[in-house]
């Protein structure tokens, strides 16, 4: 699995100067890790998270993060036995209540970021695109109530240089 995304990442084009930095930096941690996409095995890990588009691809779902009180697409850790592309399918599904899909097969890795995470972690967040239709999201509780369908230019105008880079290279690969 790990394998699979250091040979995409070899060859992957980045989208500015953070994401260069942030292929440079997987590569060179993430092959150490033991067992990179567990969250207790190393303050370093692998994350995944989600670009939510509709499916007429001219919205963009975000979330307030309730510890971080800012918008960001939703994603996290990894659970035992699963891919990147499943955990972010499974975070963007929980936290937004959307009935969210990828954007093709069983996923499509288009972006990364790595980011100081909690407790003095670093995560190395795989971004992947999903679809959905624009219905209201229903967050179930204990999951941020504030979700909501951006514009393009206004997700871009809230979000965060992480998440800016995210939302250029969906667009990119959306042809927006």
């Amino acid at each position: 699995m790990i394998s699979h995304i250091l040979h995409v990442l070899q060859t992957h084009t980045p989208i500015d100067e953070r994401e260069r930095e942030s292929i440079e930096k997987f590569l060179t941690v993430v092959p150490t890790l033991v067992d990179p996409c567990n969250e207790e095995a190393d303050i370093s890990h692998v994350t995944a998270s989600a670009i939510v588009v509709t499916d007429a691809g001219d919205k963009v779902a975000l979330h307030l993060h309730k510890r971080l009180n800012m918008w960001l697409q939703p994603g996290g850790h990894i659970d035992a036995g699963e891919t990147p592309a499943q955990g972010a399918l499974r975070e963007a599904m929980e936290e937004t209540g959307l009935p969210v899909r990828h954007h093709e097969g069983d996923g499509v890795f288009f972006h990364i970021d790595t980011h100081p995470g909690p407790k003095g972690h670093t995560h190395y967040d795989l971004r992947y695109l999903v679809r959905s239709p624009e219905v209201t999201p229903a967050p179930p509780e204990g999951e941020s109530q504030q979700v909501a369908w951006f514009a393009w230019h206004e997700a871009e105008a809230i979000a965060d240089v992480g998440l800016l880079g995210g939302l250029q290279a969906a667009k990119a690969l959306l042809g927006l």
